[in-house]
């Protein structure tokens, strides 16, 4: 918190908050908040404006009663002096840092932020799995051939959508290939080949991506017929938009680790 008298504690809390805002803006979850962050901005543009024409008037109020450290009056005035004038010229260039700011305050002002389009959730769905003797053929091919091989040898069991229903329909979907501990993974185009030497056993997966439904508050917005309003909500007193909780429903994409599918033994050749 701000002492309002104690410009040395004044001043480290000043660099914490400005460190601070420096690492938030690194990523927005509402653009419109950029609103409200320009202008905290443009008013603290301001103050430190403000807070160097202070400094050089204390540079200036004092030059006869310093010294360098050679005890050199004159050149202890002298440099007093000549910190002062940089301290006005640097408040000089932030009123003009802070009429171009505030400009782009008030462009800032007039965009309407549209929703953003949702972005497509990447999974990966089990296409084979085969461990012990089953493995050999893939690993003999993998081992002779390479992985690009291997992989074109495991795509034949890849049955399209039905294999992608069968997987979202056991459950057999991954947010990433290879979970267990000495899993090997090496990828070529949309599969990926999940080898573990240790267990003995071999996996094909493909990568599957799905956009999400959008909220039912967003498809209620606009009236069938009308277009939809939109609102700058980054205006000043602006409504802010509101969203209805999603209904919950059950995940396809139920967690499962390959070491259950290996122990499960659900295919074989």
């Amino acid at each position: 918190m701000p002492t309002y008298e104690n410009p040395v504690t004044d001043a480290a809390e000043a660099y914490e908050a400005l460190r601070g805002l420096a690492h938030a803006t690194r990523s927005w979850e509402e653009p419109a908040d950029t609103y409200r962050v320009i202008g905290e901005v443009v008013a603290g543009i301001r103050c430190l404006g403000q807070v160097l024409d202070q400094l050089a008037g204390v540079h200036l109020r004092h030059q006869d009663g310093v010294s360098t450290d050679d005890g050199d009056r004159m050149a202890g005035a002298v440099a007093a002096l000549g910190a002062a004038d940089g301290f006005h010229q640097a408040a000089v260039l932030l009123d003009q840092a802070h009429d171009q700011l505030s400009a782009a305050f008030v462009q800032s002002g007039k965009i309407v932020w549209h929703p953003q389009p949702a972005a497509e959730i990447e999974r990966w769905i089990s296409v084979v799995f085969l461990q012990g003797d089953e493995a050999e053929p893939p690993l003999r091919i993998l081992g002779e051939l390479g992985h690009v091989d291997a992989v074109d040898y495991l795509a034949q069991w890849d049955y399209g959508d039905e294999t992608t229903d069968a997987a979202m329909e056991n459950g057999h979907v991954y947010d990433e290939p290879g979970e267990g501990t000495n899993d090997r993974v090496m990828r070529s185009g949309d599969y990926a080949l999940v080898v573990n030497a240790q267990l003995g056993y071999v996996s094909l997966l493909r990568r599957h991506t799905t956009t999400p439904e959008p909220e039912e508050a967003e498809a209620s917005a606009t009236v069938q017929g009308e277009p939809e309003l939109l609102v700058s909500y980054s205006s000043p007193n602006a409504p802010k938009p509101t969203v209805a909780p999603r209904q919950a429903q059950e995940s396809w994409f139920e967690p499962a680790s390959i070491t259950t599918i290996k122990q499960s033994g659900r295919l074989s050749l």
